[in-house]
């Protein structure tokens, strides 16, 4: 075994350039815990240039954003910032209303009192305020214009001053790793990666100022209408011949989800609302005890007074019906994953992909393929609510402790024994909590799909948005919040309480 190098011969191959500036810097860092003050003028001076040589990344990336935003100010002050745009506005605005005064002179000169020459009197007058308005805001915006450059050279002199004196530092603790490691090859001033980052600068600023000097220039990507065209057409015609392909399981799926949803929402609208209230009030003591159940009597008596108990009871039952769907696939596909890492890989970029994309995206293949109706409202849901039940299902078996296992091993339990009896029951708080999470997902979606023909509390706020009823619309929204804090009370049972 190899004796270590001493620290100053370590240092020297380290630094490369300048070693006995950087001997005395890191003597002096080490001295005292915490920061201690040091300023190191070649970073100051070339910033992100000196971070790249010195291979610090995670700083120079940060550094290299703030020199770019600062000459993005700075830019867009000197050609004139929003001021050019208010002053293009305000041109036109004086031409629209010179014209328009000429036509209504001609008006007035013709009849004066017509209302044709009345009307064009008043657009004429419109216009003119309208210009003399816009025309105020350019020069506003012009005498902001040495404030923003003052905002810029304020920041790249920040920078400048931070990398100064965070240098020292960054480039100790980067020393001490590489003395740990002993990578020889990590060391040193590397002038490649410093002139990389030189010709980023040397690139990127000039763009920056054309840019902001003829707006045109870098005003859209280069790209053929076209291509977008042809990949819509593509698209259409290959989501037709799905739909085509499938119709006859979805016929069946939409009859199942329909024969489920019919069956919920017939037991919770058809029986009498006395005993529907008795029996959620209970439940909720039961589950959950005192607290939930009086605010869940809080929350059925606003339903009740206020004529939301029947569609409450639509959204409720499409809610289950989704939730149950959701439960009953995300569980056991969570349970896979926590056992199986490689299932796990597979099935995480899917749920990244249905948490991420947009709910108004996904709808359009939903309705393609299923039509328009509850069904589809209730498929996009169960997209949106899988995902929280799956990756807190897995998270909660993949966390089983690997002793308690192995316990049950030693006294001869089966795989089945271990799951149903050591696992899931250890992983219970993750899966409950995944189940509350899919529930209120799954509530959230009620509006977006009442969009496609679901009814209940969704509808009366699709209705609200369309008429900008703006009380209406926060009686049926604080309805649907209601229902959703009851429902997670109740699912977290007593822990809630």
């Amino acid at each position: 075994m190899s004796a270590p190098i001493p620290r100053d011969e370590a240092i020297e191959r380290f630094a490369g350039l300048n070693s006995a500036y950087y001997r005395e810097a890191f003597r002096h860092i080490g001295e005292r815990r915490g920061y201690v003050p040091s300023f190191n003028i070649a970073a100051a001076l070339l910033g992100p240039v000196w971070l790249g040589g010195r291979r610090l990344w995670s700083a120079f990336w940060p550094f290299l954003i703030a020199d770019l935003l600062a000459v993005v100010l700075v830019a867009f002050a000197l050609s004139g910032g929003a001021s050019t745009e208010q002053g293009a506005r305000a041109d036109r605005l004086e031409t629209l209303a010179a014209t328009r005064a000429l036509e209504a002179k001609a008006a007035n000169d013709k009849d004066a009192s017509s209302s044709m020459a009345r009307s064009l009197t008043r657009s004429a007058s419109a216009l003119d305020q309208a210009a003399k308005d816009a025309r105020q805001a350019a020069e506003a915006a012009q005498s902001g214009a040495s404030l923003i450059v003052a905002l810029g050279g304020g920041l790249f002199v920040a920078a400048r001053i931070s990398a100064g004196g965070l240098a020292n530092h960054l480039a100790e603790r980067r020393f001490r790793a590489w003395r740990l490691g002993g990578d020889a090859g990590a060391g040193g001033f590397s002038l490649p990666h410093a002139l990389g980052a030189a010709a980023l600068l040397a690139v990127f600023v000039p763009i920056i100022f054309l840019h902001f000097a003829d707006r045109t220039l870098f005003e859209a990507f280069p790209s053929d209408p076209a291509w977008n065209s042809n990949a819509a057409a593509w698209l259409d015609t290959a989501i037709g011949s799905l739909s085509r392909t499938v119709a006859p399981a979805a016929g069946a799926l939409t009859r199942a989800i329909n024969g489920m949803l019919g069956l919920m929402e017939g037991i919770l609208t058809q029986t009498p609302w006395p005993v529907v209230m008795a029996v959620i009030l209970a439940l909720a003591w039961q589950l959950a005890g005192f607290r939930v159940f009086l605010l869940t009597f809080v929350a059925v008596s606003y339903l009740a007074i206020l004529g939301y108990w029947e569609k409450s009871m639509q959204t409720v039952a499409l809610l289950g019906t989704a939730a149950l769907i959701s439960i009953a696939i995300g569980i056991p596909l969570g349970v896979l994953c926590g056992y199986n890492k490689r299932v796990a890989a597979i099935v995480r970029p899917l749920l990244d992909f249905m948490q991420t994309m947009p709910a108004f995206v996904y709808l359009i293949p939903v309705i393609a393929l299923f039509g328009i109706g509850k069904p589809s409202g209730i498929i996009a849901t169960i997209i949106f609510g899988i995902p929280p039940v799956v990756r807190l299902t897995a998270l909660g078996i993949a966390s089983v402790p690997a002793s308690v296992r192995e316990a049950a091993v030693a006294f001869g339990a089966s795989r089945t024994f271990i799951l149903f009896k050591v696992d899931l029951p250890t992983a219970a708080p993750s899966i409950m909590a995944g189940i509350s999470q899919t529930i209120l997902m799954c509530l959230s979606m009620v509006v977006i799909a009442a969009l496609i023909g679901a009814k209940g509390l969704g509808e009366d706020v699709l209705h609200a948005l369309q008429y900008a009823a703006q009380g209406q619309g926060l009686l049926a929204g604080l309805a649907i919040l209601l229902c959703a804090i009851v429902l997670d009370r109740v699912v977290q049972g007593r822990q809630s309480s």
